[in-house]
């Protein structure tokens, strides 16, 4: 039974029902469609509320069932029923519930450590942000979304410990995160330089050899299970079981075998994850990072009641126009750590170990 708010006081009280229009064509939504937050949304159907299911911004909803779902108007074939009403506070049949996003906090201070202004100056709670991704790692779904820079910047062994331990559900990343992962597991050189930043003779060319190497071998699974790539981001997921999707790009070389070059098909690949999230850490990539927090809720419901609750959102890069591009484009809930990838995983890691013991 999914948690509501009290729907016998304002705006829920005396709301009407939400009306659906027929989709005219695929792909096309009725006038007035409704186009969703990432906030907690409920929608009043004959005889009851409910909250619709798979919530993301910029979306619609649409009946199913008994229910509504959140999908994307892309997805919308003709006839589904879509949920028209411009009004957000009850007056169409639909309330986006922005006290909700606490979570029923009692207090205003409850959500703060979401919402600390990002700037480099300001001290990080490593601490506190230890204790919720140990947290997640016990009751939570935890998504990782990588940037190459995180292998450059020999993050890659502390990324690695991270996956091992449980505190990595899933990764959304590039082809180029795993192609210098690989690399560096065959050749020992990211981009072509060693661990110490130093450019090697010919090393321009050895991601090219690893690229060739794992699409000889048919896949990276298949190079990991042969032996080839012994070590590293990609033989810990899938050493360990751990789900990934590489999105591609049209920067891409290669690309390896499993880059889902299809960008719809990367998307939808990746919302499955987004969907099961409790929380995310974005680590030094920009596009990567705002792709998938416009596919985040900034909320969760995996609580004891089904209560919302914030989703832990971090974001780590060199500067803040990263995380403040992130939050402007509706990421509200991210927490900014204005610092370098290496610097970043190497201090959590210490502190999560601290906080595990």
């Amino acid at each position: 039974m999914t948690w509501l708010p009290d729907t016998t006081q304002p705006p829920f009280a005396g709301a009407p029902v939400a009306t659906f229009v027929a989709a005219p064509t695929d792909g096309v939504m009725p006038d007035r469609f409704f186009s969703t937050s990432n906030l907690p949304t409920y929608v009043r159907l004959e005889e009851e509320w409910v909250a619709p299911s798979r919530p993301r911004m910029d979306c619609v909803l649409v009946r199913e069932g008994p229910g509504v779902v959140t999908i994307e108007p892309r997805r919308v074939s003709r006839g589904m029923l879509v949920l028209v009403g411009l009004d957000e506070h009850g007056r169409d049949g639909v309330v986006v519930h922005t006290e909700g996003f606490l979570g029923g906090a009692h207090g205003a201070n409850e959500f703060r450590f979401m919402g600390t202004e990002v700037s480099r100056e300001r001290p990080v709670n490593y601490e506190d942000l230890a204790r919720r991704v140990v947290e997640e790692r016990d009751g939570g779904y935890l998504v990782w979304v990588a940037g190459p820079a995180l292998v450059h910047s020999r993050a890659r062994a502390d990324f690695e410990w991270f996956i091992r331990n449980g505190f990595v559900h899933a990764v959304l990343a590039g082809n180029a995160v795993a192609v210098h992962d690989i690399e560096a597991a065959i050749f020992g050189t990211t981009l072509g330089m060693d661990n110490l930043g130093r450019p090697t003779d010919g090393g321009h060319g050895t991601h090219m050899r690893a690229i060739n190497a794992v699409r000889a071998a048919g896949s990276i699974a298949a190079a990991v299970g042969s032996g080839l790539v012994t070590s590293g981001i990609m033989h810990a997921l899938v050493t360990g079981d751990v789900p990934f999707v590489l999105a591609g790009s049209i920067r891409d070389d290669g690309p390896l075998p499993e880059v889902v070059t299809d960008a719809l098909a990367a998307q939808d690949a990746m919302r499955e994850h987004t969907v099961r999230a409790t929380g995310a850490v974005f680590v030094a990539t920009a596009l990567h990072a705002i792709a998938v927090g416009n596919m985040l809720p900034a909320f969760h419901t995996r609580t004891a009641d089904g209560r919302p609750a914030p989703l832990m959102t971090i974001c780590v890069d060199q500067t803040e126009f990263v995380v403040n591009k992130l939050k402007d484009r509706g990421t509200h809930q991210a927490f900014g750590v204005v610092t370098n990838a290496q610097d970043f995983m190497h201090v959590l890691r210490f502190y999560v170990e601290q906080c595990s013991k």
